[in-house]
């Protein structure tokens, strides 16, 4: 049956995950995201229930996938009820996908976390999948549903377009953030530099040189995400032992695990900036951070596939260059 042209009006659910950025987004699209009851048994297990008339209503749920893992499952929770109260499709919008670190088997009787969890939210019933800023891109191809990826480059450029600076490097930590580094630098009109760094286990990294002129320039360094900050900060001190004029730091996703906050605060860094994909909690917040909304990405994505008009027109970001 194709109803693709003959769903009901929009539904907008929330997890706990971050409840602050599901009210934005409500705010702006012109509705409060609708109530569900989300509550734990004695025992530790999770009870949901949709506490308005889904049946064949367009459901939006908005839920990073960020620990503890409850998380997850109330996500999957979620769409299993509102598939089951026959809501016309469910799309699930992630502003963080979690696990997409575990993206293949690199070492003998490992987990792909990654295929695992998007196996696990199209069982639960999603119809549709919208993200921000995936670890990787080919998780896109680990859904057997649509998926529409989005960037938080426009968001990010746009604050330091603002700042007009005219000596900018924009520098990636490490090989792996290379294309978006350089997806970046051609948005700013930068040049680019890249951290030669190695990695003796994980959470761990030490540089080994830095490829590019920094010296005397204003460094921009960006990554897709924060955990505990030990790449972020050694590339600090190795930019600023170069002869970087001033660090600037932006990522998409704040995990800020363990040390993160002190290795951040003490380095000699300008402005952390990271954007609100993921609640980030008073304790872990410092004066060098700067938070930015991704709540309006997320509502006009929200509204185009609800009207089924274009997103990737809006939203793409050519870092193929």
């Amino acid at each position: 049956m194709d109803d693709t042209y003959k769903r009901g009006p929009l539904l907008l659910m929330a997890g706990r995950s971050n409840p602050e950025l599901a009210e934005e987004i409500g705010a702006l699209i012109g509705k409060p995201h609708d109530s569900a009851t989300i509550r734990q048994f004695a025992d530790g297990e999770l009870f949901v229930r949709i506490d308005q008339n889904a049946r064949g209503r367009d459901v939006f749920i908005i839920q990073s996938t960020t620990a503890p893992a409850e998380n997850i499952m109330e996500l999957l929770l979620l769409a299993d009820a509102a598939r089951r109260a026959s809501a016309a499709r469910v799309t699930a919008v992630l502003p963080y996908f979690g696990y997409g670190r575990q993206d293949r088997k690199d070492q003998p009787r490992v987990a792909i976390g990654a295929k695992l969890v998007a196996n696990l939210i199209v069982a639960a019933g999603a119809d549709r999948v919208i993200s921000i800023d995936f670890h990787q891109h080919q998780i896109q191809g680990f859904f057997d549903i649509p998926v529409d990826h989005l960037y938080a480059a426009p968001v990010i450029t746009k604050y330091f377009l603002d700042k007009e600076f005219e000596d900018l490097v924009v520098v990636a930590p490490d090989v792996g953030s290379a294309k978006m580094a350089r997806g970046y630098g051609k948005r700013l009109g930068a040049s680019f530099a890249i951290i030669d760094k190695r990695r003796p286990k994980a959470n761990e990294s030490e540089v080994l040189n830095v490829v590019g002129q920094v010296e005397g320039a204003t460094c921009l360094l960006v990554d897709d995400m924060v955990d505990t900050a030990g790449t972020l900060a050694n590339a600090v001190y190795a930019l600023k032992e170069r002869g970087a004029k001033a660090v600037y730091a932006a990522a998409t996703h704040a995990l800020f695990s363990g040390p993160a906050c002190e290795r951040l605060a003490g380095a000699p860094l300008e402005e952390m900036v990271v954007t609100n994909t993921i609640a980030i909690p008073e304790e872990k917040r410092f004066d060098k951070l700067r938070v930015l909304s991704v709540a309006d990405l997320l509502a006009k994505a929200i509204d185009h596939v609800h009207s089924n008009e274009s997103v990737s027109q809006l939203f793409e970001l050519n870092t193929d260059d």
